[in-house]
């Protein structure tokens, strides 16, 4: 079986996309996050330092998970499906940090949770270790559901 050669140039730019929506969502909501330090949060909240390194983690796992599937169907439906999930990721800190509405922000994360479920399943038919690639994020995020949902009950 021969390899494929690695498109630098694409595998560079599927990993900067979802690195630039994290950072365009972190700036935009640096104010709120601020505020969010005073919020009662529930039991396992990790510290405040590990958030953006998961998160830069996962963003690149993503990045790589859609070079890989974009590699193999350039037009398909799996890559609309991570760009819906991409949009619906960057909202949720806006919804979340700095409106507080944490009741919506955590509706919004379980939409957000079925995108990246359906989109891990569309990546896996694909190219499995696509799929395999979009698992931490599903589990950070079913994590992050957690949190969310204490955070509005505790306030």
């Amino acid at each position: 079986m021969m390899r494929k050669k690695t498109d630098w140039k694409n595998l560079i730019t599927a990993i900067a996309i979802p690195l630039a929506v994290g950072a365009a969502s972190a700036w935009l909501t640096k104010d709120g996050m601020k505020a969010f330090a005073l919020v009662n949060k529930p039991p396992l909240t990790p510290p405040d330092w590990l958030f953006p390194i998961t998160w830069t983690i996962l963003y690149i796992l993503m990045g790589i998970a859609s070079y890989l599937a974009g590699m193999e169907k350039p037009y398909s439906g799996a890559l609309c499906l991570y760009g819906l999930q991409l949009i619906f990721n960057f909202f949720w800190s806006i919804w979340f940090f700095d409106r507080a509405w944490y009741l919506f922000s955590f509706l919004w994360l379980l939409c957000l949770w079925g995108l990246i479920l359906a989109t891990m399943i569309a990546f896996f038919r694909i190219k499995k270790p696509a799929g395999y690639l979009m698992l931490p994020y599903l589990l950070w995020v079913t994590f992050a559901g957690y949190l969310n949902f204490g955070v509005y009950l505790l306030n």
